[in-house]
């Protein structure tokens, strides 16, 4: 254990019961509902299972982002939203991680693909004002933590440069034409 995670692990300890009520995530904002699925697969790990370590944050991977497939897209397609979420960080509402927006590729995205040296990857800065992919790490000693990628197909291109993590779900209102979300999980 790396000796920052040795002096969280008490903290962890003692926030292990507090989780986010998850009916706040942004999976349930209504600006961004539609009754189309899209199936969001990973060749890395299976819905539910554990993230490899090589797709996890600080002291534990190396924060590449993990390669992600997809079933058909709505013909209307024109730009695809990935958000990552934490379900289980100790605070009032799960916590964003990524938020990414590309023009739909045919085959899915490879490993490693979610990074600001893609020129087709947009960006909106997390909380922590981190604008690029980051990987699951959860508090040490806090518990399994659930990580859950949402993909949604619009049928308009998004302008990110205008947009902060608190305005997405009203810049996306009326444009979802499709959602999928894929689960993992991770332990410290």
């Amino acid at each position: 254990m790396h000796p920052v995670e040795a002096l969280l692990f008490p903290i962890g300890r003692l926030l292990r019961n507090r989780r986010p009520d998850e009916a706040v995530s942004i999976a349930n904002a209504p600006e961004l509902a539609t009754e189309n699925h899209i199936a969001l697969t990973s060749p890395n790990f299976g819905d539910g299972q554990v993230i490899p370590a090589k797709h996890c944050g600080q002291f534990i991977g190396e924060e590449i982002s993990p390669a992600l497939t997809w079933d058909a897209l709505p013909a209307e397609t024109k730009d695809l939203v990935l958000v990552i979420e934490d379900l289980d960080v100790p605070t009032t509402t799960p916590g964003i991680h990524t938020i990414a927006a590309f023009e739909p590729p045919d085959a899915g995205l490879p490993a490693g693909a979610v990074t600001p040296a893609d020129p087709n990857i947009r960006f909106i800065p997390n909380r922590r004002r981190q604008a690029r992919y980051v990987g699951p790490r959860p508090l040490p000693g806090h518990g399994p933590h659930r990580y859950r990628f949402h993909l949604y197909a619009l049928d308009t291109v998004v302008d990110f440069t205008k947009l902060d993590i608190d305005h997405l779900p009203s810049a996306l209102a009326g444009h979802v034409l499709a959602s999928g979300t894929l689960t993992g999980t991770r332990t410290t």
